[in-house]
Protein backbone atom coordinates (compact mmCIF):
# COMPACT_ATOMS: atom_id res chain seq x y z
CA UNK A 1 0.00 0.00 0.00
CA UNK A 2 1.11 3.24 -0.23
CA UNK A 3 1.59 5.13 3.53
CA UNK A 4 3.27 7.94 4.41
CA UNK A 5 5.15 8.41 7.69
CA UNK A 6 1.98 9.69 9.54
CA UNK A 7 0.71 6.37 8.65
CA UNK A 8 -2.32 7.54 6.71
CA UNK A 9 -2.78 5.08 3.30
CA UNK A 10 -3.72 6.89 0.32
CA UNK A 11 -6.78 5.77 -1.27
CA UNK A 12 -7.36 9.22 -3.44
CA UNK A 13 -5.83 9.99 -6.67
CA UNK A 14 -6.37 13.86 -8.72
CA UNK A 15 -5.22 13.41 -12.84
CA UNK A 16 -4.60 16.52 -13.87
CA UNK A 17 -5.38 16.68 -17.99
CA UNK A 18 -4.04 19.88 -18.69
CA UNK A 19 -2.97 22.79 -17.21
CA UNK A 20 -5.30 24.82 -19.63
CA UNK A 21 -8.58 26.34 -18.89
CA UNK A 22 -11.47 28.68 -20.97
CA UNK A 23 -11.71 30.10 -18.06
CA UNK A 24 -9.61 32.81 -16.05
CA UNK A 25 -11.89 32.76 -12.58
CA UNK A 26 -10.32 35.00 -9.59
CA UNK A 27 -9.35 32.35 -7.09
CA UNK A 28 -7.45 30.83 -10.07
CA UNK A 29 -6.02 32.45 -13.11
CA UNK A 30 -7.45 36.46 -12.20
CA UNK A 31 -6.27 37.50 -15.54
CA UNK A 32 -9.27 39.99 -16.95
CA UNK A 33 -9.56 43.17 -16.67
CA UNK A 34 -12.43 42.91 -14.05
CA UNK A 35 -10.08 40.67 -11.74
CA UNK A 36 -7.70 43.06 -11.33
CA UNK A 37 -9.83 45.71 -10.95
CA UNK A 38 -11.36 43.64 -7.96
CA UNK A 39 -8.17 43.13 -6.15
CA UNK A 40 -7.35 46.71 -6.88
CA UNK A 41 -9.95 47.91 -5.44
CA UNK A 42 -10.23 45.57 -2.26
CA UNK A 43 -6.76 44.90 -1.38
CA UNK A 44 -4.01 47.18 -1.60
CA UNK A 45 -1.52 45.02 -1.26
CA UNK A 46 -1.15 44.09 -5.20
CA UNK A 47 1.74 44.75 -6.11
CA UNK A 48 1.49 45.46 -9.98
CA UNK A 49 -1.43 46.30 -12.22
CA UNK A 50 0.16 44.66 -15.21
CA UNK A 51 -1.24 41.43 -16.56
CA UNK A 52 -0.82 38.12 -15.33
CA UNK A 53 1.58 36.37 -17.88
CA UNK A 54 0.65 32.23 -18.37
CA UNK A 55 3.07 29.83 -19.55
CA UNK A 56 1.60 27.03 -20.72
CA UNK A 57 3.28 23.46 -20.63
CA UNK A 58 4.97 22.41 -23.98
CA UNK A 59 2.42 19.72 -25.39
CA UNK A 60 5.35 17.56 -25.49
CA UNK A 61 5.30 17.61 -21.85
CA UNK A 62 1.92 16.63 -21.44
CA UNK A 63 1.61 12.82 -20.83
CA UNK A 64 0.30 10.72 -22.66
CA UNK A 65 -3.13 9.17 -22.24
CA UNK A 66 -1.10 5.53 -22.34
CA UNK A 67 1.86 6.64 -19.61
CA UNK A 68 -1.76 8.36 -17.05
CA UNK A 69 -2.94 4.41 -17.81
CA UNK A 70 0.50 2.85 -16.56
CA UNK A 71 1.23 5.31 -13.57
CA UNK A 72 -3.21 4.52 -12.78
CA UNK A 73 -2.90 0.39 -12.77
CA UNK A 74 0.41 0.74 -10.81
CA UNK A 75 -1.55 3.08 -7.78
CA UNK A 76 -4.64 0.75 -8.30
CA UNK A 77 -2.37 -2.12 -7.32
CA UNK A 78 -0.71 0.03 -4.62
CA UNK A 79 -4.19 0.73 -3.00
CA UNK A 80 -5.37 3.69 -4.77
CA UNK A 81 -9.42 3.16 -5.22
CA UNK A 82 -11.01 6.52 -6.27
CA UNK A 83 -9.98 8.56 -8.76
CA UNK A 84 -10.35 12.49 -9.89
CA UNK A 85 -9.86 13.51 -13.20
CA UNK A 86 -9.52 17.31 -13.15
CA UNK A 87 -7.84 20.44 -15.22
CA UNK A 88 -7.43 23.43 -15.60
CA UNK A 89 -10.39 22.56 -17.15
CA UNK A 90 -10.42 18.75 -17.89
CA UNK A 91 -12.82 18.88 -21.25
CA UNK A 92 -10.12 21.05 -23.31
CA UNK A 93 -8.57 17.56 -23.18
CA UNK A 94 -9.25 15.68 -27.17
CA UNK A 95 -10.61 12.62 -26.24
CA UNK A 96 -10.98 12.63 -22.42
CA UNK A 97 -13.98 10.23 -22.84
CA UNK A 98 -11.30 8.01 -24.71
CA UNK A 99 -9.25 7.84 -21.10
CA UNK A 100 -12.57 7.85 -18.96
CA UNK A 101 -12.80 3.97 -21.17
CA UNK A 102 -9.34 3.13 -20.41
CA UNK A 103 -9.47 4.08 -16.50
CA UNK A 104 -12.80 2.52 -16.29
CA UNK A 105 -11.81 -0.79 -16.86
CA UNK A 106 -9.04 -0.89 -14.97
CA UNK A 107 -9.76 -3.58 -11.95
CA UNK A 108 -10.01 -2.14 -8.84
CA UNK A 109 -11.00 1.38 -9.80
CA UNK A 110 -13.99 2.00 -7.15
CA UNK A 111 -15.03 5.60 -7.85
CA UNK A 112 -14.01 7.30 -11.11
CA UNK A 113 -15.04 11.39 -11.27
CA UNK A 114 -14.11 14.30 -13.43
CA UNK A 115 -14.54 18.09 -11.76
CA UNK A 116 -15.17 20.71 -14.88
CA UNK A 117 -16.43 24.26 -15.13
CA UNK A 118 -19.41 22.60 -16.91
CA UNK A 119 -18.79 24.94 -20.39
CA UNK A 120 -17.96 22.19 -22.88
CA UNK A 121 -19.57 19.33 -20.77
CA UNK A 122 -22.90 19.03 -23.28
CA UNK A 123 -20.97 18.03 -26.06
CA UNK A 124 -19.26 15.54 -23.85
CA UNK A 125 -21.80 14.58 -21.39
CA UNK A 126 -23.31 10.96 -23.18
CA UNK A 127 -19.79 9.86 -24.33
CA UNK A 128 -18.71 10.31 -20.92
CA UNK A 129 -21.33 8.51 -19.19
CA UNK A 130 -20.97 5.83 -21.93
CA UNK A 131 -17.19 5.57 -21.59
CA UNK A 132 -17.99 4.86 -17.57
CA UNK A 133 -18.11 8.03 -15.91
CA UNK A 134 -19.41 7.66 -12.73
CA UNK A 135 -19.08 11.14 -10.71
CA UNK A 136 -19.49 14.40 -12.39
CA UNK A 137 -18.30 18.35 -10.47
CA UNK A 138 -19.11 21.15 -11.67
CA UNK A 139 -17.59 24.46 -10.81
CA UNK A 140 -20.51 27.36 -9.99
CA UNK A 141 -19.91 30.04 -7.79
CA UNK A 142 -22.53 32.51 -8.74
CA UNK A 143 -26.11 32.45 -10.08
CA UNK A 144 -26.29 35.98 -11.30
CA UNK A 145 -24.99 36.35 -14.16
CA UNK A 146 -22.92 39.87 -13.98
CA UNK A 147 -21.20 38.31 -10.97
CA UNK A 148 -20.41 35.00 -12.73
CA UNK A 149 -18.94 36.87 -15.49
CA UNK A 150 -16.90 38.69 -13.05
CA UNK A 151 -15.43 35.84 -11.28
CA UNK A 152 -15.00 33.56 -14.31
CA UNK A 153 -13.67 35.76 -17.10
CA UNK A 154 -16.85 34.80 -19.52
CA UNK A 155 -20.34 34.97 -20.19
CA UNK A 156 -21.20 31.06 -19.60
CA UNK A 157 -23.69 31.11 -16.67
CA UNK A 158 -26.46 29.51 -18.91
CA UNK A 159 -23.92 27.00 -20.20
CA UNK A 160 -22.93 25.95 -16.87
CA UNK A 161 -26.88 26.08 -15.60
CA UNK A 162 -27.42 23.85 -18.74
CA UNK A 163 -24.89 21.45 -17.93
CA UNK A 164 -25.64 20.37 -13.91
CA UNK A 165 -29.22 19.82 -15.36
CA UNK A 166 -27.84 17.43 -17.84
CA UNK A 167 -25.85 15.50 -15.72
CA UNK A 168 -28.84 14.86 -13.76
CA UNK A 169 -30.97 13.33 -16.23
CA UNK A 170 -28.14 11.55 -17.84
CA UNK A 171 -27.97 9.75 -14.45
CA UNK A 172 -24.76 10.99 -13.27
CA UNK A 173 -25.10 10.81 -8.91
CA UNK A 174 -24.86 12.43 -6.99
CA UNK A 175 -24.16 15.23 -9.29
CA UNK A 176 -21.97 17.98 -7.37
CA UNK A 177 -21.51 21.56 -7.51
CA UNK A 178 -18.48 23.51 -5.96
CA UNK A 179 -18.22 27.43 -4.65
CA UNK A 180 -15.16 28.99 -3.79
CA UNK A 181 -16.58 31.85 -1.50
CA UNK A 182 -14.51 35.26 -1.25
CA UNK A 183 -15.50 37.94 0.55
CA UNK A 184 -16.49 40.81 -0.66
CA UNK A 185 -17.37 38.76 -4.25
CA UNK A 186 -19.81 35.94 -3.48
CA UNK A 187 -20.90 35.33 -0.24
CA UNK A 188 -24.05 37.97 -0.45
CA UNK A 189 -25.11 34.71 -2.82
CA UNK A 190 -24.52 31.73 0.29
CA UNK A 191 -27.93 31.53 1.09
CA UNK A 192 -29.13 31.81 -2.67
CA UNK A 193 -26.70 29.25 -3.48
CA UNK A 194 -28.22 26.75 -1.29
CA UNK A 195 -31.62 27.30 -2.07
CA UNK A 196 -30.47 26.28 -5.85
CA UNK A 197 -28.99 23.48 -4.43
CA UNK A 198 -32.27 22.60 -2.82
CA UNK A 199 -34.63 23.08 -5.62
CA UNK A 200 -32.28 20.80 -8.07
CA UNK A 201 -31.67 18.43 -5.30
CA UNK A 202 -27.74 18.66 -5.87
CA UNK A 203 -24.87 17.88 -3.24
CA UNK A 204 -23.63 21.38 -2.66
CA UNK A 205 -19.85 22.44 -1.03
CA UNK A 206 -19.00 25.40 0.05
CA UNK A 207 -15.01 26.37 -0.01
CA UNK A 208 -12.93 28.53 1.74
CA UNK A 209 -10.47 30.50 -0.40
CA UNK A 210 -7.33 29.17 -0.63
CA UNK A 211 -3.77 30.99 -1.52
CA UNK A 212 -3.69 29.09 -5.11
CA UNK A 213 -4.49 32.41 -7.23
CA UNK A 214 -1.65 32.94 -9.86
CA UNK A 215 -2.06 36.47 -9.21
CA UNK A 216 -0.43 35.90 -5.04
CA UNK A 217 -3.17 38.30 -3.98
CA UNK A 218 -4.81 36.24 -1.36
CA UNK A 219 -5.37 37.29 2.24
CA UNK A 220 -6.57 35.75 5.08
CA UNK A 221 -9.06 38.67 5.20
CA UNK A 222 -11.07 37.31 1.90
CA UNK A 223 -11.65 34.24 3.21
CA UNK A 224 -15.26 33.17 4.48
CA UNK A 225 -14.48 30.91 8.01
CA UNK A 226 -16.76 27.80 7.29
CA UNK A 227 -18.12 28.54 10.30
CA UNK A 228 -19.70 32.01 8.96
CA UNK A 229 -20.65 29.95 5.89
CA UNK A 230 -22.76 27.37 8.37
CA UNK A 231 -24.09 29.99 10.66
CA UNK A 232 -25.75 31.81 7.99
CA UNK A 233 -27.08 28.67 6.61
CA UNK A 234 -29.07 27.09 10.01
CA UNK A 235 -30.06 30.77 10.36
CA UNK A 236 -32.01 30.08 7.18
CA UNK A 237 -32.49 26.59 6.71
CA UNK A 238 -33.56 23.71 9.36
CA UNK A 239 -30.10 21.21 8.32
CA UNK A 240 -29.56 18.16 9.82
CA UNK A 241 -25.69 16.72 10.12
CA UNK A 242 -25.35 14.42 8.02
CA UNK A 243 -23.00 11.08 9.79
CA UNK A 244 -20.37 10.25 6.98
CA UNK A 245 -18.14 6.77 8.02
CA UNK A 246 -15.13 7.68 5.80
CA UNK A 247 -13.14 9.90 8.02
CA UNK A 248 -10.55 10.78 4.70
CA UNK A 249 -13.87 12.72 4.10
CA UNK A 250 -12.62 16.81 3.06
CA UNK A 251 -16.74 18.09 3.65
CA UNK A 252 -19.39 18.76 6.91
CA UNK A 253 -22.53 17.58 5.25
CA UNK A 254 -25.85 18.27 5.86
CA UNK A 255 -29.33 17.63 4.40
CA UNK A 256 -32.64 19.83 4.38
CA UNK A 257 -35.02 17.97 6.12
CA UNK A 258 -37.10 16.60 2.76
CA UNK A 259 -33.81 14.89 1.55
CA UNK A 260 -33.62 16.97 -1.54
CA UNK A 261 -30.15 18.07 -1.55
CA UNK A 262 -27.38 18.28 0.59
CA UNK A 263 -24.84 21.48 1.60
CA UNK A 264 -21.40 20.17 2.37
CA UNK A 265 -18.20 23.00 3.74
CA UNK A 266 -14.95 22.39 3.05
CA UNK A 267 -12.65 24.45 5.35
CA UNK A 268 -9.02 23.56 4.52
CA UNK A 269 -8.29 26.86 6.14
CA UNK A 270 -9.74 27.57 9.07
CA UNK A 271 -10.43 24.08 10.19
CA UNK A 272 -7.22 21.73 8.12
CA UNK A 273 -8.12 18.32 7.73
CA UNK A 274 -4.12 17.09 7.02
CA UNK A 275 -4.42 14.42 9.68
CA UNK A 276 -6.85 12.55 7.57
CA UNK A 277 -5.82 13.34 4.10
CA UNK A 278 -5.47 10.46 2.06
CA UNK A 279 -4.59 12.34 -1.81
CA UNK A 280 -2.25 12.90 -3.87
CA UNK A 281 -1.79 14.39 -6.81
CA UNK A 282 -0.83 13.86 -10.69
CA UNK A 283 0.12 16.96 -12.72
CA UNK A 284 -0.83 17.22 -16.14
CA UNK A 285 3.29 17.24 -17.07
CA UNK A 286 3.90 14.43 -14.80
CA UNK A 287 4.66 15.55 -11.17
CA UNK A 288 3.40 13.57 -8.21
CA UNK A 289 2.41 16.27 -5.51
CA UNK A 290 1.83 14.93 -1.83
CA UNK A 291 0.28 17.78 -1.04
CA UNK A 292 -2.23 20.41 -2.90
CA UNK A 293 0.28 23.45 -0.97
CA UNK A 294 3.63 21.43 -1.47
CA UNK A 295 6.35 23.15 -2.55
CA UNK A 296 8.24 20.42 -3.65
CA UNK A 297 7.27 18.10 -6.69
CA UNK A 298 8.71 14.83 -7.61
CA UNK A 299 8.97 13.86 -11.45
CA UNK A 300 7.27 10.65 -12.94
CA UNK A 301 7.69 11.95 -16.13
CA UNK A 302 11.53 11.45 -16.38
CA UNK A 303 11.23 8.38 -15.00
CA UNK A 304 8.12 6.83 -17.15
CA UNK A 305 10.11 7.89 -20.21
CA UNK A 306 13.70 6.80 -19.33
CA UNK A 307 12.32 3.08 -19.37
CA UNK A 308 11.92 2.76 -15.72
CA UNK A 309 10.12 -1.03 -14.90
CA UNK A 310 6.76 -0.82 -13.48
CA UNK A 311 8.33 -2.40 -10.18
CA UNK A 312 11.03 0.51 -9.87
CA UNK A 313 8.10 2.78 -10.31
CA UNK A 314 6.00 1.44 -7.24
CA UNK A 315 9.65 1.23 -5.20
CA UNK A 316 9.58 4.77 -5.91
CA UNK A 317 6.19 5.86 -5.46
CA UNK A 318 6.00 4.28 -2.17
CA UNK A 319 9.22 6.81 -1.38
CA UNK A 320 7.72 9.78 -2.14
CA UNK A 321 4.33 9.27 -0.57
CA UNK A 322 6.41 8.29 2.76
CA UNK A 323 7.27 11.62 2.33
CA UNK A 324 3.80 13.42 2.19
CA UNK A 325 3.28 16.55 4.05
CA UNK A 326 1.64 16.55 7.78
CA UNK A 327 0.24 19.45 7.20
CA UNK A 328 -0.02 22.54 5.68
CA UNK A 329 0.89 25.83 6.86
CA UNK A 330 -1.68 28.41 5.61
CA UNK A 331 -1.59 31.32 7.16
CA UNK A 332 1.44 31.12 9.55
CA UNK A 333 4.13 33.13 9.20
CA UNK A 334 6.31 30.49 7.57
CA UNK A 335 3.73 29.92 4.51
CA UNK A 336 5.34 29.27 0.93
CA UNK A 337 2.49 29.24 -1.49
CA UNK A 338 2.84 26.73 -4.28
CA UNK A 339 4.78 28.02 -7.23
CA UNK A 340 2.17 26.98 -9.51
CA UNK A 341 -1.46 28.18 -9.54
CA UNK A 342 -4.64 25.47 -8.80
CA UNK A 343 -4.69 25.32 -12.69
CA UNK A 344 -1.52 23.85 -13.21
CA UNK A 345 -1.71 21.45 -10.10
CA UNK A 346 -4.99 20.17 -10.59
CA UNK A 347 -8.14 20.62 -8.05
Amino acid sequence: MLIDSQGRVLRDLRISLTDRCNFRCLYCLPETEAAHNFYRGHWAHLPSTAPILREWVPKANILSFEEIERVVRLAVGLGIQKLRLTGGEPLLRHDAEKLVARLAAIPGVADLAMTTNGFLFPSKARALREAGLRRVSFSLDSLDAANFKKITGRDGLEQVLGSVGLAQELGFRPVKVNAVIIRGLNDHEIESLAEFAHERALSFRFIEFMPLDSARAWLKEMVVPGREVLSRLQARFKLRPVASDNASETAKRWAFPDGRGELGIIAPVSEPFCGHCNRIRLTADGKIRTCLFSVTEHDLRTRLREGATDAELETWLKDVVWLKEPRHHIGEPDFVPPSRSMSCIGG
